[in-house]
């Protein structure tokens, strides 16, 4: 009889061993959130686009340049000198500059942000500023026109800059050196 025993809980441990059954989500609606956020953002790069195109088409005496990075711009002060060269990775460029809304409202005075030091690629900037010092020469004066993805974003600056602004940046060069 106690054979019997051991021998029927070793053939219930046998059998109840199973591994579990993976379960079924109880809702799969991610891409629903994905597809809207997309609509929203195609949305906002149309409209922010044809704003900035409405001052470009306004402002037809100035020569706009488009950058491959998605900003336009252009020069109040170019340097005509090919020996100069721009900054890349690594130096450190000092320069002024104002931010001000689409219809020219200054946000950001000179005086309020003052002369900055950056170091190219290696501090935190936002993505517009950064890749348009990369295109200035020492002594130049650019204005940029960032959409708010090339700006501050869907966040803004916590403080002036409302989320998905985009803004103007008058950018006075100063120096470039390295370390």
């Amino acid at each position: 009889m106690k054979h019997a025993l051991y021998i029927l809980a070793f053939t219930c441990c046998l059998t109840s061993c199973k591994s579990p059954d993976a379960r079924a989500p109880i809702s799969s609606k991610t891409s629903t959130f994905f597809n809207k956020s997309i609509a929203f953002n195609k949305a906002l790069n149309t409209k922010q686009h044809n704003a900035i195109k409405a001052i470009i088409a306004k402002n037809s005496d100035i020569n706009y340049l488009s950058s491959p990075h998605g900003f336009w711009y252009y020069y109040h002060t170019k340097i005509e000198n090919d020996s100069l060269k721009t900054p890349s990775f690594g130096h450190i460029v000092n320069f002024n500059y104002t931010v001000s809304d689409l219809q020219n409202a200054t946000i950001y005075s000179n005086d309020i942000i003052g002369t900055q030091n950056y170091t190219i690629d290696k501090e935190e900037l936002f993505t517009g500023l950064r890749e348009g010092l990369k295109l200035m020469k020492a002594g130049e004066v650019v204005s940029f026109i960032f959409p708010s993805n090339k700006a501050y974003g869907f966040y803004g600056d916590f403080n002036k800059i409302k989320r998905n602004m985009p803004i103007i940046c008058k950018v006075t060069l100063n120096s470039i050196s390295t370390k």
